[in-house]
């Protein structure tokens, strides 16, 4: 009996989504746009997360030794920050490679690269540069150095550590960075919500045309579940259209905006995202739009099941 019912309530779903075509596909359109709002700010956090993360990996903090510096006290200092839970990475350069990058660096200045020769030995010392794996755990980094080298009890081997010139703007760009992450995230809730709404709306609105035909089931002895059944299936058959013009929707949209983002943001091709990510795609959209339109449906048709 259970099969027969569940066979009846799927046939009858469907050949309402096909009989009322024209309000099917006044709720397909408007799914469409609430799962091509929700495919659109799934783009907008890879792009801002992207970009949060680029400008993280520009910060770092850089430890300058001095010339004298012994190497095996800068590799345990390294080894030190290494074991640090906040450090993510640190690369240690010798004296020899900052000397190269220097002449690199003014390959054209004729006046520096004499008086470097006049000087007869490498003024230039071993530094260390650090990264943290949030921009807001640089200053308990610099914390750090400053006490191993003050319980060091030796001659000091630090020159200079640049987070207290930079501190300002480090802070600032992690002021920057948590604030994004919070409008971003209110925006994506508040726009999923109101799309949510409109198609409940809209499926209600169906709902609504099938009113009478509700009444005469429940007045003829039809089942709260029975009567609501069709319904659901009707809109999880919208959400499931819906969801596959999305998805071919956002398609060329992606194809076409992939050079547009590689160029203007760092690091990140929408078309290459979307291709890779496809399956969080058909999980998220085709999973979205059954599940609204499934509840929509469900909470529409309650407001008729009393004769």
């Amino acid at each position: 009996m259970f099969w027969i019912n569940t066979k009846r309530v799927l046939k009858s779903g469907l050949v309402s989504f096909w009989r009322n075509s024209f309000v099917s596909l006044a709720a397909i359109l408007i799914m469409t746009i609430t799962l091509f709002v929700i495919g659109s700010l799934l783009f907008l956090g890879a792009l801002l997360s992207s970009t949060l993360s680029a400008l993280q990996d520009k910060v770092d903090v850089n430890v300058y030794f001095t010339t004298a510096a012994p190497e095996e006290e800068i590799f345990a200092l390294a080894d030190s920050l290494r074991a640090l839970p906040e450090v993510a990475e640190v690369t240690y350069t010798s004296r020899e490679e900052a000397l190269e990058r220097f002449r690199e660096r003014h390959a054209n200045d004729q006046v520096t690269l004499q008086a470097l020769e006049e000087l007869g030995e490498n003024p230039l010392g071993a530094s260390l540069s650090i990264k943290a794996k949030e921009t807001s755990q640089y200053q308990s980094i610099a914390q750090f150095l400053q006490d191993s080298e003050a319980a060091s009890g030796q001659d000091p081997i630090v020159e200079n550590i640049n987070f207290f010139q930079n501190q300002v703007a480090i802070e600032r760009l992690s002021d920057i960075i948590e604030a994004s992450r919070g409008f971003g995230f209110g925006i994506i809730i508040f726009l999923a919500l109101a799309s949510i709404a409109i198609t409940f709306n809209t499926v209600r609105l169906a709902i609504y045309t099938a009113r009478e035909e509700i009444s005469v089931m429940r007045l003829v002895g039809a089942s709260n579940t029975y009567v609501r059944g069709p319904f659901v299936i009707e809109g999880m058959i919208y959400g499931a259209v819906a969801g596959v013009a999305t998805l071919l929707i956002l398609y060329p949209l992606a194809y076409w905006a992939g050079p547009l983002t590689e160029r203007f943001f760092i690091d990140i091709n929408l078309f290459s995202y979307y291709v890779t990510n496809f399956p969080l795609f058909f999980l998220v959209i085709m999973g979205s739009g059954i599940v609204i339109g499934a509840i929509s449906s469900y909470l529409a048709v309650r407001r008729y099941l009393k004769v």
